[in-house]
């Protein structure tokens, strides 16, 4: 990046390559963009595959946004062994004979868990519970008790493959949702145990796969398009200054209604800032000009 160019700004929808920690991604992507203002919008696995939306330059403001979007996923599910990360990166703590178990049974399984739920995370995870995240906890032989979360899965379909103990999941569901304990928890519901493998994420809001980008070539979006997922409003150039200052505004000026967030666009189309209901009234929560 030449010194005169304005620093990166938007975000990037990066497919990330298996191995590599979520933290990795943002690393390797900061020398990517010369920028060091890079952050991500929600941890995935490190043997996961998948959507990882970046949040670059000011943009990293917007991520909070992102980060409570659904998902989707798809991935393996493997009756019959249990492991002490509930995918197949842990050791084997179980084993159990379930030879003979039907599409039918794991599909009726699989119905249980949908709707909303409540969902104990695994110890493996990034959650933070004392200060500590589990994983930390866990690498050190500890284990703690974690309280159940509540999670909805909106669509958790089962098909078979060519391995009898093998069953292919497609998942859709809320932030923070965990398919290794959705898939743990199937194996249990059969009178067995099972563990996950191949997680791929799909999507994040609608965000998908198929405008995800390597992540040797980061494809950069505008900011404005991080708020796609949300109402947004096209202010004329009094209304934007107004903004440019972090003026609170009333609703009917701004022009908008309902819960929000929204995001407030000048005429040509640049994000400017991102309200949010206050008292009656709209307050902004991110100013991006100004």
């Amino acid at each position: 990046m030449n010194k005169t160019d304005p620093p990166p700004n938007g975000i990037a929808v990066i497919d990330k390559p298996a191995g590599w920690t979520s933290h990795d991604v943002v690393a390797k992507s900061r020398g990517i963009l010369g920028t060091r203002k890079v952050g991500h919008s929600g941890t995935l696995d490190p043997d996961a595959t998948g959507v990882l939306v970046l949040g670059v330059g000011k943009s990293t403001r917007l991520l909070k946004y992102l980060t409570g979007l659904s998902k989707r996923y798809t991935g393996q599910i493997v009756l019959g062994v249990e492991t002490s990360t509930l995918d197949a990166a842990g050791e084997i703590t179980a084993t159990h004979d379930m030879a003979g178990v039907t599409l039918e049974q794991v599909e009726a399984a699989a119905q249980k868990f949908i709707g909303a739920i409540e969902q104990i995370p695994p110890m493996v995870s990034a959650i933070k519970i004392g200060g500590r995240r589990l994983h930390e906890i866990a690498r050190e032989g500890g284990e703690v008790e974690r309280p159940p979360r509540p999670v909805t899965v909106y669509h958790f379909e089962i098909a078979a493959t060519e391995d009898p103990l093998i069953f292919s999941c497609d998942v859709s569901c809320s932030s923070g949702t965990y398919i290794r304990t959705l898939a743990a928890d199937v194996g249990t519901a059969l009178g067995g145990g099972a563990h996950l493998t191949g997680l791929r994420r799909l999507a994040v809001g609608s965000f998908t796969i198929d405008e995800a980008h390597p992540l040797e070539k980061p494809v950069l979006l505008s900011a404005a398009t991080a708020l796609r997922d949300f109402s947004s409003v096209t202010v004329s150039e009094e209304i934007a200054q107004a903004v440019a200052h972090g003026k609170v505004l009333d609703l009917d000026l701004l022009g908008v209604d309902g819960d929000g967030p929204w995001g407030v666009l000048n005429t040509e189309g640049e994000l400017l800032a991102v309200y949010e209901p206050h008292k009656g009234r709209a307050k902004p929560s991110v100013v991006l000009v100004g």
